[in-house]
C-alpha cells in the first residue's frame, strides 16, 4: 500500500526540511511525498530542491486549503493523509500504519497520539487516548489531532477533498464529515509532533478560528445549544485573553447554582 503525504507550504523555510526528513527516513519506502508551495520569498525553494524524491510546485494559491487538494489530487497512494510544512512526523511509524490498515479492512480513518513541542522542538505536551468519533467532535472541535490522522483514497473520494472557504480549521470539518459516515479507529503511539509557537497563535487568527467553527456548524446542520455557545464564547474571548475570566464567572455561577 502506498502513502501519500502532502505538506502545503508557504515561507517555513525554518522547519520544512525537517518535515521533509520525517517522511523520508521512514522504515516503509513506498511513500510519496507531495509539497505545494504558495510561492515562498525565503529559503524554502532552495531546500525543497535538494530533494529529488519529492514531487513540489510552487505557484501562487488561494490559500493552504487550495494547496491541500491540489496536492490530494497529484497523489495516488491508497492511504493519504496532510502535514504542515513545521509539524513533523515521529520516527518509524509508517509501517505499523500500513499494517493496521492491511490487518483492518473496515478501517477508513486511523489515528494516534500527538506531541506538542515549541519552536525550537522542546517538549510542551502529549495528547493521547482514544477520544475521537463526531459526538466528541462536536462537544470540543479543539480535539483535531490533524498530522496523526491517515485515510484511506475511498473516504476521500467519498466525502470530497478540503472545504477551501475555511484557512483556518478545514481539518475539523473534514473530520466531521469523515466522522458522520465512519468509525475511527485509535493506535496507541505517539505518531507526530505539532510545533506550536506565538507566530502560528495570532488573536486575529483565533477570532477567525472561532468564525469558523460557528460557519462549520451552521453548514453541517448543527444546533447552537447552550454547550456550544459557551465553547465559541470562550474561544472568541480567549483570542483577546480574557476567556479565563469568562471561565471562572461560568465556574461560579454553576457552583452557585447548584
Amino acid at each position: 500500500m502506498r502513502i501519500s503525504i502532502v505538506t502545503p507550504s508557504f515561507n517555513q523555510g525554518e522547519f520544512v526540511e525537517q518535515t521533509i526528513r520525517s517522511v523520508m527516513e521512514q522504515d516503509y519506502s513506498d511513500v510519496e511525498h507531495i509539497v505545494v508551495d504558495g510561492g515562498s520569498t525565503d529559503r524554502t525553494l532552495s531546500v525543497l530542491s535538494r530533494y529529488p524524491h519529492l514531487k513540489w510546485k510552487s505557484e501562487k494559491d488561494t490559500g493552504q486549503s487550495n494547496a491541500i487538494n491540489k496536492g490530494f489530487q497529484r497523489s495516488t497512494g491508497q492511504i493519504l493523509a496532510w502535514i504542515n510544512s513545521d509539524d513533523y512526523y515521529e520516527t518509524n511509524i509508517f509501517r505499523v500504519l500500513v499494517e493496521y490498515f492491511e490487518s483492518h479492512p473496515d478501517c477508513m480513518f486511523l489515528y494516534g497520539d500527538i506531541t506538542y513541542v515549541g519552536k525550537d522542538g522542546t517538549f510542551l505536551k502529549r495528547t493521547s487516548g482514544d477520544v475521537m468519533n463526531y459526538e466528541n467532535l462536536v462537544r470540543s472541535p479543539d480535539i483535531v489531532r490533524q498530522p496523526s490522522c491517515f485515510w484511506r483514497r475511498a473516504l476521500l473520494d467519498e466525502i470530497g477533498g478540503i472545504d477551501e472557504s475555511l484557512h483556518i480549521v478545514m481539518d475539523f470539518d473534514f473530520f466531521l464529515r469523515a466522522a458522520k459516515h465512519y468509525k475511527f479507529h485509535y493506535l496507541s503511539k505517539n505518531l507526530s509532533f505539532y510545533r506550536s509557537y506565538a507566530e502560528n497563535k495570532t488573536g486575529t487568527a483565533r477570532i477567525r478560528q472561532t468564525y469558523e467553527i460557528y460557519k462549520i456548524f451552521r453548514k453541517r446542520g448543527i444546533g447552537l445549544n447552550p454547550v456550544r455557545v459557551r465553547y465559541l464564547l470562550v474561544k472568541l474571548l480567549d483570542s483577546i485573553g480574557v476567556g479565563d475570566i469568562l471561565r471562572r464567572l461560568i465556574r461560579t455561577f454553576t457552583l452557585g447554582q447548584a
